[in-house]
């Protein structure tokens, strides 16, 4: 198995006529019983798998191309191709099927390619069993070789025929000394049939040809030949372009002629391919499908070549991270990069992985590190280029190295973050480079390719990494284009004193949807990581600012990433949102747009759908008692009063719960356990949730559970007020996060105020129970009769300072006056 010679690459053509890799192992030619015959067999160097076996069919076309490739076809659409190591070993190969087939060695092809019917059209005419007879290659000649080379491409036995009396008589070359007598006596006429002549033989799509055709010493006169098409009145120059214009450039000596040779003659070759030869109609596509082969195998060949010569990669490093290095030298450095990593995308998954590791060990994210922050514009382009394929190649790679770049590294430049800098400065007034930065960022915090099995703890690492090092660098745009106006205690959540400060300036609007569309991401991807830094940062509230923004679709992203919020169903996001009284810069964005009908509008009455769809109560009591004076006047959809109605049937709901409390429970007062108490809760909430058969997200705690029905639900709320205030001390009393919730409407004085007391005061102050259906004086001196039955439920946690408490609650009412607006 050490053998190099029967070393060999196996490949396929796909649909889109690519060749795909599939393996690299030792070919051995030996009979197979289960076959009946002999086969082709391919064990992977790996780990001794089966590759390929394929019976050498006496009736299937094999051909040999640039002495070191077979390739056949086993069905119509399946076509193979062993590519060798070295020639020896192809020739012993290629022998074995002629021998198995009864062909010479010495051919190149050993069957036609023909179907039945041109078979049999091909058997009534005997002339044809020859080889094509080519006329004398001479000036008045020309005519008559074109109108031959032309009617061949029908039919593919004329084809190979005609291929191989070509090579055969060295014809290629004579007809390229007759393309320079042409262009000496300027014979126009001759030259309209060379091209036709090249351009057919070209069609022929045979390797053989190719490798004479672009040989350094005839290339240049086959492209000659294509200058000349009969349809232009004047011919190309494409000579002048390949000679003149189009220069190599070597950023460093290539030593090897053999490589430099393969550079120049892929890149004129596709340059014949691209530019010159016109695109093949839908029944020419196949024609050139071997010229296609060539280029690849080709490309793979200078990767490679180029890849093993770590002396001149090692020198390629050394000079474009060296400071002495000037400008010009630099770009063009960067651009051999950005070629080669672009040739290297023809190299299937195994090679490239060979090649991208390569590039790592010698260094290429560091060099992408000074390369991205410098001036040239150009410099910095081609260094996002590699960035994006080192990136969709291996995101683990690049977030590996930026972890351990932030571990070792002295000074605060990290790799990310200047990717992040230069989304935010790219100049593009249409921030093209910004839009191809962010969608790597994505990749890079994108858990789901974080599961590698390898590092199973990456995606804690990194996203840990991501937002103690690069989040404030992200957001710096956004936190300093919504920078708040506070003074002292004004700056208290709830407060609106943030200024309006949203960017007129369109570049910059753009930049801000830039950066939320990534923070939405977050938001859906990053629960834990990204739920802190809104919390702590209140971001939130700083991203809603720009609903005043006179773009709309900055507005729109701002209101898209409250929607993934609130998409959560997240309770501790509901709260944060009520706390903040955060739905006051929409429902204020939803009045300004007054009756016009468009996505803004849109957008907005779905968040509250959703809200009602989903039945989330705590947000739905929250907007009900503080906003629906001022939405109920909307009634061109049915969303706000479904909202209300929601609403009051959870209140009649809490009512009836209560009033079906027992007699014995409500006139006796005893102690009971907290833990019996607790599952009691537990167990009357899952009653309720099955009876109406609504879904309630579930609580963190039952603590908590209580908390938000309480804080919601006037008449509920005196019921458990004992037992939270002795269980849960660390929630916050519902009468100061209500005292915080201070909000102001420009657009309707009764939203805030309101002319219904009644409803005025349960929106200010909803732990008074009393405020639903009584004056607060009696309140404070004799409950009504519901108020007794909840008395009786307090009872049942009977600690010795609930009275004082209750006293001390119930003698409160001098505070409301700065819970109002």
């Amino acid at each position: 198995m050490s053998d190099t010679r029967r070393r060999v690459k196996v490949y396929t053509l796909n649909e889109d006529r690519q060749w795909d890799d599939r393996g690299t192992g030792h070919v051995s030619s030996t009979y197979v019983e289960r076959l009946k015959g002999m086969a082709l067999l391919v064990r992977a160097e790996s780990d001794g798998s089966l590759l390929l076996e394929s019976k050498i069919s006496p009736n299937t076309a094999y051909q040999k191309q640039q002495d070191t490739l077979i390739v056949w076809s086993e069905a119509e659409n399946y076509d193979l191709a062993l590519s060798f190591q070295e020639k020896a070993g192809c020739d012993e190969i290629w022998e074995k099927i002629c021998q198995v087939q009864g062909k010479d060695p010495a051919v190149e092809i050993t069957q036609e390619l023909i179907d039945e019917s041109e078979e049999e059209r091909f058997e009534e005419m005997p002339e044809t069993s020859h080889l094509v007879d080519l006329p004398p290659c001479e000036l008045n000649k020309l005519e008559e070789i074109a109108d031959l080379v032309t009617s061949v491409l029908s039919s593919p036995i004329r084809r190979e025929k005609l291929a191989l009396a070509l090579m055969n008589e060295g014809y290629i070359k004579k007809l390229l000394q007759l393309f320079q007598v042409c262009e000496d006596l300027e014979n126009t006429e001759g030259l309209h049939h060379l091209y036709e002549i090249i351009r057919g033989v070209l069609f022929l799509n045979k390797a053989a040809l190719f490798e004479v055709m672009f040989s350094d010493d005839c290339i240049m006169d086959i492209v000659g030949c294509l200058e000349y098409d009969p349809s232009l009145v004047q011919p190309k120059k494409h000579r002048e372009f390949l000679t003149k214009t189009a220069k190599f450039k070597e950023v460093i000596p290539i030593t090897d002629s053999e490589l430099r040779q393969k550079i120049h003659q892929t890149y004129r070759v596709q340059y014949i391919q691209d530019i010159i030869l016109p695109t093949p109609s839908v029944f020419e596509e196949n024609f050139l499908s071997t010229l296609t082969s060539f280029i690849f195998f080709n490309k793979v060949e200078i990767v490679s070549m180029l890849q093993e010569d770590e002396k001149f990669l090692s020198e390629v490093f050394a000079q474009l991270t060296d400071e002495a290095t000037d400008d010009g030298k630099r770009r063009e450095l960067v651009n051999f990069f950005k070629e080669f990593c672009a040739f290297s995308q023809t190299l299937q998954p195994q090679n490239r992985d060979a090649f991208f590791k390569t590039l790592a060990n010698l260094g290429i994210l560091p060099a992408l590190e000074i390369v991205m922050g410098m001036d040239d514009l150009q410099v910095r382009a081609a260094a996002t280029d590699i960035f994006s394929y080192l990136v969709e190649f291996s995101p683990s790679m690049v977030r590996e190295f930026v972890m351990q770049e932030a571990q070792q590294s002295d000074d605060d430049i990290l790799l990310i973050n200047v990717v992040i800098e230069q989304m935010i400065c790219d100049a593009d007034p249409e921030l093209g480079g910004a839009v191809q930065l962010l969608g790597l960022l994505r990749t890079l915090i994108d858990p789901e390719n974080m599961l590698a099995p390898t590092n199973k703890t990456e995606k804690t690492e990194f996203l840990s990494f991501f937002y103690k090092y690069c989040m404030q660098v992200l957001t710096a745009p956004l936190l300093a284009n919504t920078a708040a106006e506070k003074t002292g205690k004004d700056a208290v959540v709830g407060s609106n004193k943030i200024s309006a400060i949203c960017p007129d300036n369109f570049q910059t609007a753009q930049l801000l949807a830039l950066i939320l569309e990534l923070l939405t991401f977050c938001v859906e991807h990053h629960t834990y990581h990204i739920k802190n830094y809104i919390m702590n940062k209140d971001l939130l509230r700083r991203v809603l600012v720009l609903m005043n923004s006179k773009h709309t679709f900055l507005a729109l992203c701002a209101l898209r990433f409250m929607r993934r919020i609130i998409g959560l169903k997240d309770e501790f996001y509901n709260r944060y949102i009520i706390k903040g009284n955060l739905f006051e810069p929409v429902i204020n964005a939803l009045l300004d747009n007054g009756t016009r009908y468009n996505l803004l509008n849109s957008a907005i009455i779905e968040l509250f759908e959703f809200i009602k769809v989903e039945d989330i109560k705590l947000l739905t009591a929250h907007i009900i008692d503080n906003f629906y004076k001022t939405l109920e006047s909307i009634e061109y959809v049915q969303t706000f009063k479904g909202l209300n109605t929601r609403y009051e049937q959870e209140k009649d709901r809490q009512n009836q719960r209560l009033n079906s409390v027992p007699s014995i429970l409500r006139n006796n007062r005893y102690r009971r356990d907290a833990r019996v108490l607790e599952d009691d809760e537990e167990m009357w909430f899952n009653e309720d949730d099955e009876e109406e058969g609504e879904a309630v997200v579930p609580p963190v705690e039952k603590s908590k559970a209580d908390d938000d029905f309480s804080g919601n639900y006037g008449k509920f709320i005196e019921a458990k007020k004992a037992v939270k205030e002795s269980e849960d001390k660390e929630n916050l009393p519902k009468r100061t996060s209500s005292g915080s919730l201070k909000f102001t409407f420009s657009h309707s004085a009764g939203a805030a105020n309101g002319t219904n007391s009644t409803k005025s005061k349960s929106a200010a102050a909803p732990t008074s129970p009393a405020s639903t259906n009584s004056s607060s004086s009696k309140t404070a001196n004799s409950p009504a009769p519901v108020m007794t039955k909840q008395a009786g439920l307090v009872g049942l946690v009977d600690y010795p300072d609930d009275e004082e408490e209750d006293e001390e609650e119930e003698a409160s009412p001098r505070k409301r006056p700065r819970l109002g607006s």
